[in-house]
Protein backbone atom coordinates (compact mmCIF):
# COMPACT_ATOMS: atom_id res chain seq x y z
CA UNK A 1 0.00 0.00 0.00
CA UNK A 2 1.22 3.38 -1.04
CA UNK A 3 0.54 7.02 0.97
CA UNK A 4 -0.63 8.36 -2.34
CA UNK A 5 -3.52 5.75 -2.23
CA UNK A 6 -4.85 8.44 -0.06
CA UNK A 7 -6.71 11.07 -1.71
CA UNK A 8 -6.80 14.60 -0.13
CA UNK A 9 -9.65 17.37 -0.04
CA UNK A 10 -10.33 20.38 1.60
CA UNK A 11 -13.95 19.72 0.08
CA UNK A 12 -16.52 18.27 2.67
CA UNK A 13 -19.05 18.22 0.09
CA UNK A 14 -16.55 16.10 -2.48
CA UNK A 15 -15.68 13.66 0.60
CA UNK A 16 -19.62 12.81 1.55
CA UNK A 17 -19.92 11.96 -2.05
CA UNK A 18 -16.67 10.18 -2.06
CA UNK A 19 -17.25 8.55 1.15
CA UNK A 20 -20.71 8.89 2.54
CA UNK A 21 -21.73 5.05 2.15
CA UNK A 22 -18.73 3.95 4.06
CA UNK A 23 -19.46 6.08 6.69
CA UNK A 24 -23.28 5.22 6.80
CA UNK A 25 -22.37 1.50 6.36
CA UNK A 26 -20.83 1.49 9.84
CA UNK A 27 -22.11 4.73 11.79
CA UNK A 28 -21.70 3.85 15.27
CA UNK A 29 -17.35 3.63 14.61
CA UNK A 30 -18.10 6.87 12.31
CA UNK A 31 -19.93 9.00 14.42
CA UNK A 32 -17.07 11.58 14.81
CA UNK A 33 -16.70 11.74 11.15
CA UNK A 34 -20.46 11.78 10.36
CA UNK A 35 -21.29 14.69 13.00
CA UNK A 36 -18.12 16.88 12.04
CA UNK A 37 -18.33 16.45 8.34
CA UNK A 38 -22.16 17.86 9.02
CA UNK A 39 -21.53 20.18 10.60
CA UNK A 40 -19.04 22.00 8.39
CA UNK A 41 -21.52 21.42 5.13
CA UNK A 42 -24.12 23.49 7.39
CA UNK A 43 -22.05 25.90 9.06
CA UNK A 44 -18.91 26.77 6.58
CA UNK A 45 -15.50 25.55 6.35
CA UNK A 46 -14.15 28.64 8.86
CA UNK A 47 -17.03 27.69 11.35
CA UNK A 48 -14.43 26.01 14.02
CA UNK A 49 -11.09 26.90 13.17
CA UNK A 50 -9.05 29.48 10.60
CA UNK A 51 -7.39 26.39 8.74
CA UNK A 52 -9.22 24.87 6.26
CA UNK A 53 -10.48 21.09 7.17
CA UNK A 54 -8.92 18.52 5.76
CA UNK A 55 -10.77 15.19 4.43
CA UNK A 56 -8.66 12.24 3.20
CA UNK A 57 -10.15 8.73 1.61
CA UNK A 58 -8.87 5.48 1.09
CA UNK A 59 -9.85 3.97 -2.11
CA UNK A 60 -8.63 0.95 -4.12
CA UNK A 61 -10.66 -0.95 -6.94
CA UNK A 62 -13.43 1.99 -7.55
CA UNK A 63 -14.09 0.64 -3.27
CA UNK A 64 -13.67 2.93 0.19
CA UNK A 65 -11.72 1.22 2.48
CA UNK A 66 -10.66 4.39 4.55
CA UNK A 67 -10.92 8.27 6.19
CA UNK A 68 -10.18 10.36 8.19
CA UNK A 69 -10.96 14.28 8.93
CA UNK A 70 -8.35 16.96 10.17
CA UNK A 71 -10.51 20.48 11.63
CA UNK A 72 -7.14 22.35 12.19
CA UNK A 73 -5.80 23.47 14.81
CA UNK A 74 -7.46 20.51 15.88
CA UNK A 75 -5.99 16.99 15.42
CA UNK A 76 -6.73 14.01 13.16
CA UNK A 77 -10.37 11.76 13.60
CA UNK A 78 -9.56 8.52 12.00
CA UNK A 79 -12.31 5.42 10.79
CA UNK A 80 -11.10 1.76 12.00
CA UNK A 81 -7.55 1.11 10.20
CA UNK A 82 -5.24 -1.93 9.66
CA UNK A 83 -1.23 -1.26 10.08
CA UNK A 84 -0.59 -0.67 6.35
CA UNK A 85 -3.50 1.75 6.16
CA UNK A 86 -1.71 3.50 9.31
CA UNK A 87 1.31 3.85 7.89
CA UNK A 88 0.77 4.66 4.91
CA UNK A 89 -1.58 7.69 6.64
CA UNK A 90 1.16 9.05 8.05
CA UNK A 91 3.50 8.76 5.19
CA UNK A 92 0.83 10.89 3.20
CA UNK A 93 0.02 13.55 6.26
CA UNK A 94 3.96 13.40 7.11
CA UNK A 95 4.98 15.02 3.45
CA UNK A 96 2.84 18.27 4.61
CA UNK A 97 4.88 19.37 7.10
CA UNK A 98 2.27 20.46 9.38
CA UNK A 99 2.46 20.05 13.30
CA UNK A 100 -0.61 17.75 14.03
CA UNK A 101 -1.63 17.94 18.13
CA UNK A 102 -3.20 15.01 18.57
CA UNK A 103 -5.05 12.03 17.19
CA UNK A 104 -8.34 10.20 18.45
CA UNK A 105 -9.91 7.34 17.24
CA UNK A 106 -11.04 3.73 18.76
CA UNK A 107 -8.56 2.55 20.85
CA UNK A 108 -6.81 0.18 18.29
CA UNK A 109 -6.21 2.48 15.40
CA UNK A 110 -4.88 5.54 17.39
CA UNK A 111 -2.51 3.18 19.46
CA UNK A 112 -1.76 2.09 15.95
CA UNK A 113 -1.46 5.92 14.09
CA UNK A 114 0.29 7.12 17.16
CA UNK A 115 3.19 4.39 16.21
CA UNK A 116 3.52 5.08 12.65
CA UNK A 117 3.42 8.81 13.38
CA UNK A 118 6.54 8.56 15.61
CA UNK A 119 8.16 6.38 12.94
CA UNK A 120 7.30 8.73 10.05
CA UNK A 121 7.74 12.40 12.12
CA UNK A 122 9.55 11.69 15.32
CA UNK A 123 6.31 13.54 17.20
CA UNK A 124 6.37 11.39 20.74
CA UNK A 125 2.81 9.82 21.06
CA UNK A 126 1.42 10.34 25.17
CA UNK A 127 -1.52 8.45 25.38
CA UNK A 128 -4.14 10.82 27.70
CA UNK A 129 -5.35 9.70 30.74
CA UNK A 130 -9.39 10.15 30.27
CA UNK A 131 -10.47 6.96 27.81
CA UNK A 132 -13.91 6.83 26.95
CA UNK A 133 -16.46 3.66 25.81
CA UNK A 134 -18.73 4.25 23.07
CA UNK A 135 -21.93 2.35 23.67
CA UNK A 136 -25.04 1.34 20.90
CA UNK A 137 -28.66 1.40 22.50
CA UNK A 138 -29.97 -2.07 22.33
CA UNK A 139 -33.42 -2.09 23.54
CA UNK A 140 -34.44 0.56 25.70
CA UNK A 141 -35.05 -0.15 29.30
CA UNK A 142 -36.18 3.01 31.60
CA UNK A 143 -35.94 3.11 34.86
CA UNK A 144 -38.34 1.34 37.19
CA UNK A 145 -39.80 3.50 39.17
CA UNK A 146 -38.59 6.59 37.64
CA UNK A 147 -37.63 9.38 39.85
CA UNK A 148 -40.80 11.93 40.59
CA UNK A 149 -41.33 14.82 37.72
CA UNK A 150 -41.25 15.06 34.53
CA UNK A 151 -38.61 15.54 31.26
CA UNK A 152 -39.05 18.98 29.69
CA UNK A 153 -37.56 19.46 26.13
CA UNK A 154 -35.94 22.70 25.56
CA UNK A 155 -36.91 25.53 22.82
CA UNK A 156 -36.12 28.30 21.29
CA UNK A 157 -37.34 30.02 24.33
CA UNK A 158 -35.04 28.26 26.86
CA UNK A 159 -31.73 29.60 25.07
CA UNK A 160 -30.62 31.01 28.91
CA UNK A 161 -31.57 27.44 30.28
CA UNK A 162 -29.45 25.55 27.68
CA UNK A 163 -26.24 27.87 27.61
CA UNK A 164 -26.59 27.58 31.59
CA UNK A 165 -26.54 23.66 31.89
CA UNK A 166 -24.18 23.38 28.86
CA UNK A 167 -21.77 25.91 30.68
CA UNK A 168 -22.04 23.42 34.29
CA UNK A 169 -20.90 20.52 31.64
CA UNK A 170 -17.96 22.62 30.22
CA UNK A 171 -16.89 23.40 33.68
CA UNK A 172 -16.83 20.19 35.21
CA UNK A 173 -15.56 18.24 32.25
CA UNK A 174 -12.50 21.19 31.98
CA UNK A 175 -13.84 21.78 28.34
CA UNK A 176 -12.40 25.06 27.13
CA UNK A 177 -15.47 26.97 26.14
CA UNK A 178 -16.77 30.50 26.04
CA UNK A 179 -21.02 30.29 26.36
CA UNK A 180 -22.59 33.21 26.12
CA UNK A 181 -25.32 34.82 23.71
CA UNK A 182 -22.35 36.14 21.21
CA UNK A 183 -20.85 32.87 21.11
CA UNK A 184 -23.42 30.31 21.60
CA UNK A 185 -23.60 29.99 17.49
CA UNK A 186 -20.38 29.07 17.01
CA UNK A 187 -19.87 26.15 19.76
CA UNK A 188 -20.60 22.27 19.32
CA UNK A 189 -23.80 22.78 21.96
CA UNK A 190 -25.77 25.16 19.38
CA UNK A 191 -26.94 22.03 16.82
CA UNK A 192 -28.16 19.82 19.93
CA UNK A 193 -31.65 19.55 21.24
CA UNK A 194 -31.75 19.29 25.31
CA UNK A 195 -34.68 17.53 27.66
CA UNK A 196 -34.20 18.46 31.70
CA UNK A 197 -35.64 16.42 34.40
CA UNK A 198 -37.86 18.54 36.49
CA UNK A 199 -38.57 17.86 39.76
CA UNK A 200 -42.70 17.98 40.77
CA UNK A 201 -41.94 21.46 41.49
CA UNK A 202 -40.44 22.65 38.43
CA UNK A 203 -37.01 22.75 39.89
CA UNK A 204 -34.38 21.56 37.14
CA UNK A 205 -32.03 18.86 38.36
CA UNK A 206 -30.71 17.39 35.31
CA UNK A 207 -29.90 17.65 31.66
CA UNK A 208 -29.50 15.55 28.44
CA UNK A 209 -28.94 16.71 24.89
CA UNK A 210 -29.12 14.81 21.30
CA UNK A 211 -27.43 15.57 17.54
CA UNK A 212 -29.31 15.54 14.94
CA UNK A 213 -30.00 12.59 13.10
CA UNK A 214 -27.22 12.13 10.79
CA UNK A 215 -26.89 8.63 8.82
CA UNK A 216 -29.63 7.18 10.44
CA UNK A 217 -28.01 7.45 14.13
CA UNK A 218 -28.18 9.75 16.64
CA UNK A 219 -25.34 10.63 19.10
CA UNK A 220 -26.54 11.39 22.81
CA UNK A 221 -24.96 14.34 24.31
CA UNK A 222 -24.61 15.73 26.44
CA UNK A 223 -25.52 14.14 29.76
CA UNK A 224 -24.98 16.07 33.29
CA UNK A 225 -25.75 16.48 37.08
CA UNK A 226 -24.89 18.88 39.71
CA UNK A 227 -23.36 16.88 42.41
CA UNK A 228 -25.95 18.00 44.69
CA UNK A 229 -28.96 16.67 42.87
CA UNK A 230 -26.70 13.19 41.87
CA UNK A 231 -28.17 9.75 43.65
CA UNK A 232 -31.92 10.11 43.18
CA UNK A 233 -32.35 8.79 39.42
CA UNK A 234 -31.91 11.80 37.55
CA UNK A 235 -29.69 11.00 35.08
CA UNK A 236 -31.31 7.68 34.34
CA UNK A 237 -34.36 9.36 33.82
CA UNK A 238 -33.54 12.41 31.34
CA UNK A 239 -30.74 9.49 29.39
CA UNK A 240 -33.92 7.33 28.79
CA UNK A 241 -36.32 10.33 27.74
CA UNK A 242 -33.72 11.59 25.11
CA UNK A 243 -33.08 8.34 23.88
CA UNK A 244 -36.44 7.57 23.98
CA UNK A 245 -36.90 10.90 21.68
CA UNK A 246 -34.39 10.16 19.45
CA UNK A 247 -35.79 6.53 18.87
CA UNK A 248 -38.88 8.57 17.67
CA UNK A 249 -37.26 11.06 15.70
CA UNK A 250 -36.26 8.13 13.88
CA UNK A 251 -32.92 6.98 14.64
CA UNK A 252 -31.82 3.56 13.56
CA UNK A 253 -28.70 3.52 15.95
CA UNK A 254 -28.79 5.77 19.24
CA UNK A 255 -24.72 6.14 20.63
CA UNK A 256 -23.62 7.66 23.48
CA UNK A 257 -19.75 7.91 25.00
CA UNK A 258 -19.27 7.45 28.70
CA UNK A 259 -15.74 7.92 30.53
CA UNK A 260 -14.12 4.90 31.59
CA UNK A 261 -13.14 6.34 34.90
CA UNK A 262 -17.14 6.48 36.19
CA UNK A 263 -18.33 3.53 36.68
CA UNK A 264 -21.52 4.73 37.88
CA UNK A 265 -22.32 6.22 34.50
CA UNK A 266 -21.42 3.38 32.61
CA UNK A 267 -23.22 0.99 34.58
CA UNK A 268 -26.16 3.44 34.32
CA UNK A 269 -26.02 2.95 30.69
CA UNK A 270 -25.94 -0.60 30.55
CA UNK A 271 -29.05 -0.87 32.84
CA UNK A 272 -31.00 1.47 30.14
CA UNK A 273 -30.00 -0.92 27.35
CA UNK A 274 -27.14 0.58 26.01
CA UNK A 275 -24.02 -2.00 24.77
CA UNK A 276 -20.12 -1.35 24.21
CA UNK A 277 -19.33 -0.63 20.79
CA UNK A 278 -15.94 0.09 21.24
CA UNK A 279 -13.15 1.61 23.39
CA UNK A 280 -11.73 5.29 22.06
CA UNK A 281 -8.67 6.72 22.97
CA UNK A 282 -6.73 10.40 22.29
CA UNK A 283 -3.18 10.45 21.98
CA UNK A 284 -1.28 13.86 21.76
CA UNK A 285 1.95 14.24 20.19
CA UNK A 286 5.02 16.00 21.61
CA UNK A 287 8.22 17.29 19.27
CA UNK A 288 11.19 14.94 20.33
CA UNK A 289 13.13 17.95 21.36
CA UNK A 290 16.61 16.19 22.29
CA UNK A 291 19.44 16.09 20.13
CA UNK A 292 20.78 13.56 17.65
CA UNK A 293 23.58 11.68 18.56
CA UNK A 294 26.48 12.87 16.53
CA UNK A 295 27.44 10.70 13.55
Amino acid sequence: MRPDDWHLTHDVDGFLDRAGHFLRSRPGLHIMQLTWAERIRKRGADAFGAGAPLFGVLERGGKVHATFYRLPPRGFGLSPLTPEQADALAGRLATLGDPVPHVSADQRTAALFAKAWQRHTGAIPMARETRLRLYRLGTLTPPEPMPAGRGRVLGERDLDQAMFWCGEFARAVGEKVSISADTWADTRFADKRYTLWETPDGTPVSVAGMNPLIGGQIQVDIVYTPADQRGHGYAGAVTSEVSRAALAAGAKDVVLFADLANPTSNALYQRLGYRELTDWAVYDFQRDTSESPAA
